[in-house]
Protein backbone atom coordinates (compact mmCIF):
# COMPACT_ATOMS: atom_id res chain seq x y z
CA UNK A 1 0.00 0.00 0.00
CA UNK A 2 1.25 3.69 -0.80
CA UNK A 3 2.52 5.86 1.64
CA UNK A 4 0.75 8.61 2.83
CA UNK A 5 -1.41 11.15 5.47
CA UNK A 6 1.61 12.50 7.18
CA UNK A 7 0.76 13.35 10.36
CA UNK A 8 2.09 16.50 11.50
CA UNK A 9 4.16 16.49 14.77
CA UNK A 10 6.35 19.12 16.71
CA UNK A 11 8.97 16.88 17.39
CA UNK A 12 9.38 13.19 16.13
CA UNK A 13 11.70 10.53 17.34
CA UNK A 14 14.37 9.53 15.48
CA UNK A 15 15.59 5.74 15.65
CA UNK A 16 18.47 4.65 14.40
CA UNK A 17 18.58 1.24 12.54
CA UNK A 18 21.29 -0.66 12.18
CA UNK A 19 19.94 -4.08 10.47
CA UNK A 20 21.73 -6.10 7.56
CA UNK A 21 19.68 -4.88 4.00
CA UNK A 22 19.07 -8.65 2.39
CA UNK A 23 18.03 -10.25 6.20
CA UNK A 24 15.99 -7.29 7.26
CA UNK A 25 14.02 -6.20 4.09
CA UNK A 26 10.88 -6.55 5.43
CA UNK A 27 11.51 -4.81 9.01
CA UNK A 28 13.11 -2.06 6.84
CA UNK A 29 10.48 -1.91 4.49
CA UNK A 30 8.04 -1.64 7.41
CA UNK A 31 9.87 0.96 9.56
CA UNK A 32 10.28 3.06 6.24
CA UNK A 33 6.19 3.32 5.46
CA UNK A 34 5.94 3.76 9.29
CA UNK A 35 8.40 6.75 8.82
CA UNK A 36 6.66 8.07 5.52
CA UNK A 37 3.11 8.26 6.62
CA UNK A 38 4.16 9.09 10.18
CA UNK A 39 2.60 6.21 12.25
CA UNK A 40 6.09 5.59 13.45
CA UNK A 41 9.79 7.48 14.45
CA UNK A 42 12.04 9.45 11.41
CA UNK A 43 14.42 6.55 10.81
CA UNK A 44 18.67 6.42 10.38
CA UNK A 45 19.77 3.73 8.57
CA UNK A 46 23.08 2.80 9.23
CA UNK A 47 25.42 0.15 7.40
CA UNK A 48 25.55 -2.59 9.88
CA UNK A 49 29.15 -3.33 8.08
CA UNK A 50 30.77 -0.60 9.82
CA UNK A 51 33.49 -0.36 12.30
CA UNK A 52 32.01 0.29 16.14
CA UNK A 53 33.93 3.32 16.27
CA UNK A 54 32.37 4.88 13.42
CA UNK A 55 28.66 3.66 14.86
CA UNK A 56 29.25 5.50 17.60
CA UNK A 57 30.84 8.74 15.98
CA UNK A 58 27.92 8.68 13.94
CA UNK A 59 25.22 7.94 16.94
CA UNK A 60 26.77 10.80 18.58
CA UNK A 61 26.88 13.07 15.54
CA UNK A 62 23.26 12.47 15.50
CA UNK A 63 21.48 11.39 18.63
CA UNK A 64 18.91 9.19 18.12
CA UNK A 65 16.08 8.19 20.71
CA UNK A 66 17.17 4.57 20.23
CA UNK A 67 18.96 2.11 18.29
CA UNK A 68 17.50 -0.93 16.42
CA UNK A 69 19.83 -4.39 16.00
CA UNK A 70 19.13 -7.88 15.15
CA UNK A 71 19.47 -8.30 18.82
CA UNK A 72 17.19 -5.55 20.02
CA UNK A 73 16.06 -2.55 20.40
CA UNK A 74 18.23 0.04 23.38
CA UNK A 75 17.56 3.58 23.93
CA UNK A 76 20.28 6.16 23.02
CA UNK A 77 19.48 9.51 23.88
CA UNK A 78 15.93 9.25 25.50
CA UNK A 79 14.45 12.73 25.29
CA UNK A 80 17.16 14.05 23.21
CA UNK A 81 15.99 16.49 20.18
CA UNK A 82 13.69 15.40 17.86
CA UNK A 83 13.59 15.82 14.04
CA UNK A 84 11.98 18.56 12.71
CA UNK A 85 8.13 18.11 12.17
CA UNK A 86 7.70 16.16 8.09
CA UNK A 87 11.35 14.64 8.82
CA UNK A 88 10.66 10.91 7.79
CA UNK A 89 14.31 10.29 7.29
CA UNK A 90 18.05 11.21 8.63
CA UNK A 91 20.97 9.61 5.70
CA UNK A 92 24.30 10.32 6.79
CA UNK A 93 26.92 11.23 4.50
CA UNK A 94 30.29 12.93 4.97
CA UNK A 95 30.66 14.49 1.27
CA UNK A 96 33.87 16.12 0.43
CA UNK A 97 35.32 16.84 3.79
CA UNK A 98 34.75 13.75 6.05
CA UNK A 99 32.38 15.50 8.41
CA UNK A 100 29.69 13.61 9.28
CA UNK A 101 26.30 15.26 8.22
CA UNK A 102 23.02 14.13 8.77
CA UNK A 103 20.87 14.85 5.71
CA UNK A 104 16.92 15.14 7.03
CA UNK A 105 14.82 13.99 4.29
CA UNK A 106 11.19 14.95 4.36
CA UNK A 107 8.55 12.63 3.54
CA UNK A 108 7.25 15.21 0.97
CA UNK A 109 10.23 14.91 -0.41
CA UNK A 110 10.87 11.39 -0.78
CA UNK A 111 7.49 10.96 -2.02
CA UNK A 112 8.19 13.29 -4.53
CA UNK A 113 11.24 12.41 -6.00
CA UNK A 114 9.58 8.75 -6.17
CA UNK A 115 6.49 9.34 -8.01
CA UNK A 116 8.67 11.54 -10.58
CA UNK A 117 11.70 8.39 -11.21
CA UNK A 118 8.11 6.40 -11.90
CA UNK A 119 6.61 8.45 -14.15
CA UNK A 120 9.64 9.63 -16.05
CA UNK A 121 10.88 6.14 -16.80
CA UNK A 122 7.24 4.81 -17.62
CA UNK A 123 6.93 2.08 -14.60
CA UNK A 124 3.55 0.47 -14.26
CA UNK A 125 1.83 -0.32 -11.09
CA UNK A 126 3.13 -3.88 -9.96
CA UNK A 127 6.46 -3.54 -11.54
CA UNK A 128 9.22 -4.82 -9.01
CA UNK A 129 12.30 -3.17 -8.12
CA UNK A 130 15.90 -5.35 -7.51
CA UNK A 131 18.01 -3.43 -4.73
CA UNK A 132 21.34 -4.40 -4.55
CA UNK A 133 22.37 -1.31 -2.84
CA UNK A 134 22.69 -0.54 0.90
CA UNK A 135 19.48 1.20 2.18
CA UNK A 136 21.91 3.42 4.66
CA UNK A 137 22.67 5.65 1.10
CA UNK A 138 20.23 7.42 -0.37
CA UNK A 139 20.31 5.30 -3.97
CA UNK A 140 19.26 2.11 -2.19
CA UNK A 141 16.59 4.28 0.11
CA UNK A 142 15.22 5.14 -3.24
CA UNK A 143 14.18 2.06 -4.72
CA UNK A 144 12.39 1.03 -1.54
CA UNK A 145 10.42 4.44 -1.69
CA UNK A 146 9.27 3.44 -5.22
CA UNK A 147 8.54 0.37 -4.71
CA UNK A 148 6.21 1.57 -1.20
CA UNK A 149 4.98 4.21 -4.04
CA UNK A 150 4.40 1.64 -6.55
CA UNK A 151 2.70 -0.89 -4.06
CA UNK A 152 5.02 -3.57 -4.64
CA UNK A 153 7.86 -5.71 -2.42
CA UNK A 154 11.43 -4.92 -3.72
CA UNK A 155 13.84 -7.99 -4.23
CA UNK A 156 16.60 -6.69 -1.67
CA UNK A 157 19.47 -8.79 -2.18
CA UNK A 158 23.12 -8.72 -0.81
CA UNK A 159 24.82 -9.55 -3.83
CA UNK A 160 23.95 -8.47 -7.32
CA UNK A 161 24.24 -12.03 -8.66
CA UNK A 162 22.16 -12.91 -5.86
CA UNK A 163 19.15 -10.54 -6.97
CA UNK A 164 19.70 -10.97 -11.25
CA UNK A 165 18.72 -15.05 -9.70
CA UNK A 166 15.38 -13.80 -8.68
CA UNK A 167 12.99 -13.11 -11.11
CA UNK A 168 10.39 -10.85 -12.03
CA UNK A 169 11.84 -7.81 -11.47
CA UNK A 170 11.43 -5.09 -14.14
CA UNK A 171 13.94 -2.04 -12.52
CA UNK A 172 17.05 -2.05 -11.14
CA UNK A 173 19.40 0.88 -9.57
CA UNK A 174 23.17 0.42 -10.38
CA UNK A 175 26.30 2.41 -10.25
CA UNK A 176 28.87 2.16 -12.73
CA UNK A 177 31.19 -0.88 -11.07
CA UNK A 178 28.03 -2.72 -10.73
CA UNK A 179 27.25 -2.41 -14.30
CA UNK A 180 30.19 -2.78 -15.60
CA UNK A 181 30.54 -6.42 -13.55
CA UNK A 182 27.43 -7.52 -15.01
CA UNK A 183 28.37 -6.82 -18.57
CA UNK A 184 31.81 -8.61 -18.36
CA UNK A 185 30.13 -11.47 -16.93
CA UNK A 186 27.90 -11.64 -19.46
CA UNK A 187 24.59 -11.17 -17.54
CA UNK A 188 21.41 -10.27 -19.04
CA UNK A 189 21.45 -6.63 -18.70
CA UNK A 190 18.19 -6.81 -21.29
CA UNK A 191 16.25 -8.12 -18.80
CA UNK A 192 15.54 -4.91 -17.02
CA UNK A 193 12.63 -2.59 -18.28
CA UNK A 194 14.75 -0.13 -16.74
CA UNK A 195 18.41 0.85 -15.15
CA UNK A 196 19.14 3.59 -13.40
CA UNK A 197 22.85 4.28 -13.14
CA UNK A 198 24.09 6.80 -10.67
CA UNK A 199 26.31 7.46 -7.90
CA UNK A 200 29.65 8.36 -10.08
CA UNK A 201 29.93 9.63 -14.13
CA UNK A 202 28.98 7.07 -16.36
CA UNK A 203 31.52 6.47 -18.92
CA UNK A 204 30.21 6.57 -22.65
CA UNK A 205 32.37 3.92 -23.41
CA UNK A 206 30.29 1.64 -20.22
CA UNK A 207 27.06 3.10 -21.63
CA UNK A 208 27.77 2.23 -25.44
CA UNK A 209 28.50 -1.33 -24.14
CA UNK A 210 25.26 -1.87 -22.04
CA UNK A 211 23.01 -0.20 -24.77
CA UNK A 212 24.74 -2.57 -27.34
CA UNK A 213 23.85 -5.52 -24.99
CA UNK A 214 20.27 -4.29 -25.12
CA UNK A 215 19.75 -2.17 -21.75
CA UNK A 216 17.91 0.13 -21.38
CA UNK A 217 19.77 2.67 -19.28
CA UNK A 218 18.91 5.95 -17.71
CA UNK A 219 21.88 8.24 -16.14
CA UNK A 220 20.77 9.87 -13.20
CA UNK A 221 22.82 12.94 -11.19
CA UNK A 222 21.93 14.17 -7.90
CA UNK A 223 23.36 13.73 -4.31
CA UNK A 224 21.50 12.76 -0.76
CA UNK A 225 20.36 16.16 -0.29
CA UNK A 226 18.50 15.78 -3.30
CA UNK A 227 16.74 12.59 -1.88
CA UNK A 228 19.26 10.89 -4.99
CA UNK A 229 19.09 11.08 -8.68
CA UNK A 230 16.82 14.60 -9.54
CA UNK A 231 18.22 14.71 -12.85
CA UNK A 232 17.52 11.86 -15.63
CA UNK A 233 19.81 11.57 -18.99
CA UNK A 234 20.25 15.39 -18.24
CA UNK A 235 16.72 16.45 -17.78
CA UNK A 236 15.72 17.60 -14.63
CA UNK A 237 12.17 15.25 -13.09
CA UNK A 238 9.08 17.18 -12.42
CA UNK A 239 8.97 19.99 -10.30
CA UNK A 240 13.05 20.58 -10.26
CA UNK A 241 14.80 23.45 -11.89
CA UNK A 242 18.63 23.24 -11.84
CA UNK A 243 20.96 26.34 -13.32
CA UNK A 244 24.63 27.04 -12.67
CA UNK A 245 25.70 30.29 -10.88
CA UNK A 246 29.26 31.45 -9.88
CA UNK A 247 31.81 29.40 -11.35
CA UNK A 248 29.79 27.23 -13.21
CA UNK A 249 28.47 25.98 -9.79
CA UNK A 250 25.53 23.89 -10.44
CA UNK A 251 22.20 24.73 -8.24
CA UNK A 252 19.34 23.22 -7.68
CA UNK A 253 15.55 23.95 -6.20
CA UNK A 254 12.54 21.93 -5.95
CA UNK A 255 10.06 19.56 -3.68
CA UNK A 256 13.16 17.23 -3.21
CA UNK A 257 15.67 19.13 -1.60
CA UNK A 258 16.54 18.46 1.96
CA UNK A 259 15.58 20.08 5.03
CA UNK A 260 18.81 20.47 7.09
CA UNK A 261 21.57 19.05 7.77
CA UNK A 262 20.88 16.84 11.40
CA UNK A 263 21.77 19.50 14.51
CA UNK A 264 23.79 21.87 12.14
CA UNK A 265 22.01 24.81 11.35
CA UNK A 266 25.46 26.57 10.17
CA UNK A 267 26.00 23.94 7.15
CA UNK A 268 22.73 24.02 6.24
CA UNK A 269 23.01 27.72 6.06
CA UNK A 270 26.11 27.23 4.21
CA UNK A 271 24.83 24.85 1.43
CA UNK A 272 21.41 26.57 0.70
CA UNK A 273 21.09 30.20 -1.15
CA UNK A 274 17.83 31.47 -1.70
CA UNK A 275 16.13 28.39 -1.27
CA UNK A 276 18.89 26.76 -4.27
CA UNK A 277 21.54 23.92 -2.66
CA UNK A 278 24.44 25.23 -3.99
CA UNK A 279 26.39 21.86 -5.15
CA UNK A 280 30.15 21.14 -5.05
CA UNK A 281 30.22 20.51 -8.69
CA UNK A 282 30.50 22.06 -11.77
CA UNK A 283 28.50 21.81 -14.97
CA UNK A 284 26.80 23.96 -17.94
CA UNK A 285 23.06 23.93 -18.77
CA UNK A 286 22.21 24.32 -22.76
CA UNK A 287 18.44 23.85 -24.49
CA UNK A 288 17.38 22.70 -20.89
CA UNK A 289 19.45 19.71 -20.45
CA UNK A 290 22.34 19.53 -17.73
CA UNK A 291 25.68 18.37 -18.35
CA UNK A 292 28.40 17.85 -15.42
CA UNK A 293 32.08 18.53 -15.94
CA UNK A 294 33.39 17.24 -12.46
CA UNK A 295 33.01 18.50 -8.52
CA UNK A 296 34.67 22.05 -8.57
CA UNK A 297 36.97 21.11 -4.86
CA UNK A 298 38.00 18.36 -7.42
CA UNK A 299 39.00 20.41 -10.43
CA UNK A 300 43.00 19.85 -11.22
CA UNK A 301 45.55 23.18 -11.13
CA UNK A 302 48.45 22.31 -12.90
CA UNK A 303 50.91 24.77 -14.15
CA UNK A 304 47.96 27.69 -13.40
CA UNK A 305 45.40 26.00 -16.11
CA UNK A 306 41.97 24.28 -14.60
CA UNK A 307 41.25 20.60 -15.90
CA UNK A 308 38.25 19.06 -14.91
CA UNK A 309 39.19 14.95 -14.15
CA UNK A 310 36.43 14.13 -15.30
CA UNK A 311 36.52 14.80 -19.31
CA UNK A 312 40.05 13.69 -18.82
CA UNK A 313 38.85 10.11 -17.42
CA UNK A 314 35.98 10.58 -20.05
CA UNK A 315 38.82 10.52 -22.74
CA UNK A 316 40.96 7.88 -21.43
CA UNK A 317 38.19 5.49 -21.58
CA UNK A 318 37.76 6.10 -24.93
CA UNK A 319 41.15 4.76 -25.89
CA UNK A 320 42.00 1.34 -26.90
CA UNK A 321 43.33 -1.29 -23.96
CA UNK A 322 41.47 0.95 -21.00
CA UNK A 323 38.70 -0.93 -19.49
CA UNK A 324 37.70 1.88 -16.52
CA UNK A 325 39.30 5.22 -15.68
CA UNK A 326 39.70 7.99 -12.81
CA UNK A 327 41.96 11.17 -12.74
CA UNK A 328 43.43 13.03 -10.43
CA UNK A 329 45.43 15.75 -9.07
CA UNK A 330 48.83 14.74 -6.97
CA UNK A 331 50.79 17.38 -5.96
CA UNK A 332 53.77 18.76 -7.84
CA UNK A 333 56.92 20.94 -7.02
CA UNK A 334 56.56 22.58 -10.85
CA UNK A 335 53.39 22.03 -11.92
CA UNK A 336 51.28 22.65 -8.63
CA UNK A 337 49.21 19.31 -9.35
CA UNK A 338 49.97 17.26 -11.53
CA UNK A 339 47.11 14.91 -13.76
CA UNK A 340 47.41 11.60 -12.80
CA UNK A 341 45.48 9.21 -14.44
CA UNK A 342 44.39 5.75 -13.25
CA UNK A 343 43.48 3.05 -15.35
CA UNK A 344 42.27 -0.88 -14.85
CA UNK A 345 43.79 -2.15 -18.33
CA UNK A 346 41.10 -4.33 -20.78
CA UNK A 347 44.48 -7.03 -20.57
CA UNK A 348 46.58 -6.98 -17.96
CA UNK A 349 49.18 -8.26 -19.87
CA UNK A 350 48.87 -5.63 -22.52
CA UNK A 351 48.38 -1.94 -20.66
CA UNK A 352 48.46 0.85 -22.75
CA UNK A 353 51.15 3.11 -22.50
CA UNK A 354 51.47 6.82 -20.46
CA UNK A 355 52.48 7.99 -23.98
CA UNK A 356 49.44 6.32 -26.11
CA UNK A 357 47.13 7.78 -23.44
CA UNK A 358 48.77 11.17 -23.31
CA UNK A 359 48.71 11.19 -27.54
CA UNK A 360 44.93 10.33 -27.21
CA UNK A 361 43.81 12.89 -24.38
CA UNK A 362 46.04 15.25 -26.36
CA UNK A 363 43.41 14.71 -29.72
CA UNK A 364 40.57 15.51 -27.55
CA UNK A 365 41.50 18.03 -25.33
CA UNK A 366 44.19 21.09 -24.31
CA UNK A 367 47.59 19.18 -24.26
CA UNK A 368 47.72 20.55 -20.20
CA UNK A 369 44.85 18.43 -19.61
CA UNK A 370 46.71 15.16 -20.70
CA UNK A 371 48.01 12.91 -18.14
CA UNK A 372 51.25 13.26 -16.78
CA UNK A 373 51.91 10.08 -14.91
CA UNK A 374 49.32 6.84 -14.68
CA UNK A 375 48.72 4.13 -11.79
CA UNK A 376 47.60 0.54 -13.36
CA UNK A 377 45.29 -1.63 -11.19
CA UNK A 378 43.63 -4.65 -11.28
CA UNK A 379 40.16 -3.12 -10.41
CA UNK A 380 39.44 0.43 -9.08
CA UNK A 381 39.04 0.88 -5.06
CA UNK A 382 35.67 2.10 -4.04
CA UNK A 383 34.01 3.52 -1.32
CA UNK A 384 30.59 1.82 -0.24
CA UNK A 385 28.34 3.72 -2.10
CA UNK A 386 30.37 2.77 -4.98
CA UNK A 387 31.99 6.10 -6.02
CA UNK A 388 35.89 5.99 -6.51
CA UNK A 389 38.07 5.79 -3.69
CA UNK A 390 39.79 9.32 -4.08
CA UNK A 391 41.92 9.21 -0.74
CA UNK A 392 43.01 4.97 -1.64
CA UNK A 393 43.78 6.42 -5.31
CA UNK A 394 45.44 9.75 -4.12
CA UNK A 395 47.77 7.99 -2.09
CA UNK A 396 48.65 5.39 -5.34
CA UNK A 397 49.85 8.63 -7.39
CA UNK A 398 52.13 9.88 -4.95
CA UNK A 399 54.24 6.87 -5.39
CA UNK A 400 54.45 7.55 -8.68
CA UNK A 401 57.10 9.51 -10.34
CA UNK A 402 55.56 11.83 -13.41
CA UNK A 403 56.41 11.23 -16.72
CA UNK A 404 57.96 13.82 -19.27
CA UNK A 405 56.71 17.79 -18.77
CA UNK A 406 53.66 18.89 -21.05
CA UNK A 407 55.77 20.23 -24.15
CA UNK A 408 57.91 17.09 -23.92
CA UNK A 409 56.04 13.71 -24.95
CA UNK A 410 59.15 11.90 -26.93
CA UNK A 411 61.64 11.12 -24.39
CA UNK A 412 62.30 10.01 -20.82
CA UNK A 413 58.67 7.90 -19.96
CA UNK A 414 59.92 5.81 -17.55
CA UNK A 415 57.94 3.92 -15.08
CA UNK A 416 58.75 2.68 -11.41
CA UNK A 417 60.92 -0.37 -13.05
CA UNK A 418 62.82 1.55 -15.35
CA UNK A 419 61.49 0.30 -18.30
CA UNK A 420 60.52 3.25 -21.25
CA UNK A 421 56.96 3.65 -21.93
CA UNK A 422 55.09 0.57 -19.36
CA UNK A 423 54.26 1.58 -16.17
CA UNK A 424 54.31 -1.28 -13.82
CA UNK A 425 50.76 -2.93 -12.60
CA UNK A 426 49.78 -2.00 -9.53
CA UNK A 427 47.33 -4.77 -8.47
CA UNK A 428 49.32 -5.64 -6.03
CA UNK A 429 48.78 -2.06 -4.17
CA UNK A 430 44.79 -2.22 -4.15
CA UNK A 431 42.53 -5.75 -3.62
CA UNK A 432 40.16 -5.95 -5.77
CA UNK A 433 36.89 -4.44 -4.47
CA UNK A 434 39.11 -1.42 -3.28
CA UNK A 435 40.21 -0.77 0.52
CA UNK A 436 36.42 -0.89 1.76
CA UNK A 437 35.56 -3.90 -0.59
CA UNK A 438 32.83 -2.01 -1.97
CA UNK A 439 30.27 -2.84 -3.81
CA UNK A 440 25.91 2.52 -4.78
CA UNK A 441 20.74 6.54 -8.04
Amino acid sequence: MAPGNLTTVTDRRLHALQLPTAASAGRLLDALASALDGSGPAILPLDPRLPRAQVTTLLEAFAPDAVETPEGTSRWRPGGAGVPAGTAVVIATSGSTGEPKGVQLAAGALLHSARASLDRIGARAGERWLCPLPVSHVAGLGVLVRSLVGGTTPVVAQRLEDGLAAAGCTHTSLVPAQLRRLLAAGADVAQFGTILLGGAAAPGGLLAAARAAGARVVTTYGMTETCGGCVYDGVPLAGVSVRTGAGGRIEITGPVLFSGYRLRPDLTGQAMAGGWLVTADIGVVEAGRLAVHGRADEMINTGGEKVAPGQVAAALELCPGVREAVVIGVPDPEWGERVTAVVVPGDPAQPPTLRALRAAVADRMPRYAAPRALVLVTEMPLLTSGKPDLAALRRLGEGVAPGPPHEADEANETDEAGEPGRPGLRGGSVPPGGPQDARHS
